[in-house]
């Protein structure tokens, strides 16, 4: 798959003075448009729109939640997590990585709604392209075709099931 560089200066534009991105998501506007994945009543995964890493998912409250320690109960945290858990079991079903990367980023300046990413880092990776470099923007993202995607996110809802 094709990598392209990432214009940074536009998506922290968009971060910045935007809408939330999952909440503007989660209401449809056709600004922000994500395959979904997975979802229960209180969590959504849909795929990166700007992945580095073949196969990465975000996961997110469908509350706009943005701390991810303090704004979450014991009990919420933990479904959290086990969501996330169950996702990214499928996304190594699929994927069949060497090692998945799970963590949480975001600011109160920019992408605020609290959401994990899921990257599955593909065997063969020299190490020096691996751990932050593989996760990182600056270094170019993917650009799956709609069709890629939506066949993509089909593969990871059946091993959902």
């Amino acid at each position: 798959m094709e990598r392209r560089p990432m214009d940074l200066g536009a998506y922290v534009e968009r971060t910045r003075s935007g809408p939330c991105f999952v909440c503007a998501f989660l209401a449809g506007d056709p600004g922000y448009p994500h395959e979904t994945v997975h979802e229960d009543e209180e969590h959504i995964a849909f795929l990166d729109r700007w992945p580095t890493l073949p196969g990465k998912v975000l996961v997110a409250p469908k509350a706009h939640i943005e701390h991810v320690v303090r704004d979450l109960d014991e009990a919420a945290y933990g479904r959290l997590m086990l969501f996330v858990r169950e996702v990214a079991l499928a996304v190594e079903a699929v994927c069949r990585p060497e090692r998945t990367y799970l963590y949480s980023l975001g600011s109160r300046q920019g992408n605020a709604h609290l959401h994990w990413h899921i990257a599955a880092l593909p065997p063969g990776v020299p190490y020096a392209e691996q751990q932050f470099h593989a996760l990182m923007t600056e270094n170019g993202v993917l650009t799956p075709s709609p069709q890629e995607s939506a066949a993509l996110a089909a593969r990871l809802r059946e091993a959902l099931r």
